[in-house]
């Protein structure tokens, strides 16, 4: 695994990094207002999240996207893990846009005027996939030969 991120990849890492640290600082920061909010649209797509305090979970989630940003800003952390991780978090997100009832036009994905909001995160899974799979899909013996080096 390369532990430095490639000078290419780093325009959208920054541009993802940048979103998701700014999105986690402002969930910190407005921690009292947005909390029932932030958990309220969560409960609705996933369930399972019912049982949980909302200001527990938007801190964490705040946490998590503080961390995930920072991930991806900082080229010393590969871009094999960086890309997987934001892919898992922007699939939660996009889980959110699939799920929400009024999010998508009545029988396809194309997003309502709500929805935009909340569809618009897919392009993190774009940059995510893109980074694995960039990582993944070099030849054997470049993997090799770098790491000899």
């Amino acid at each position: 695994m390369r532990f430095l991120a490639r000078a290419h990849q780093m325009p959208a890492r920054l541009a993802a990094g940048a979103f998701v640290l700014n999105s986690g600082l402002s969930k910190l920061r407005a921690l009292d207002e947005s909390a029932e909010q932030t958990h309220g649209m969560a409960k609705t797509a996933y369930p399972f999240l019912e049982s949980q305090d909302a200001r527990v979970f938007t801190r964490n989630l705040g946490r998590t996207e503080v961390a995930l940003g920072t991930a991806l800003l900082v080229p010393l952390v590969p871009s094999l893990l960086a890309g997987a991780a934001l892919t898992a978090f922007s699939a939660g997100l996009t889980g959110l846009y699939l799920r929400i009832p009024g999010m998508r036009e009545e029988g396809g994905i194309r997003p309502t005027q709500q929805g935009i909001v909340l569809a618009k995160d897919t392009w993190l899974v774009g940059i995510g996939c893109t980074l694995v799979l960039e990582e993944l899909s070099r030849p054997r013996t470049e993997r090799r030969r770098r790491r000899c080096a």
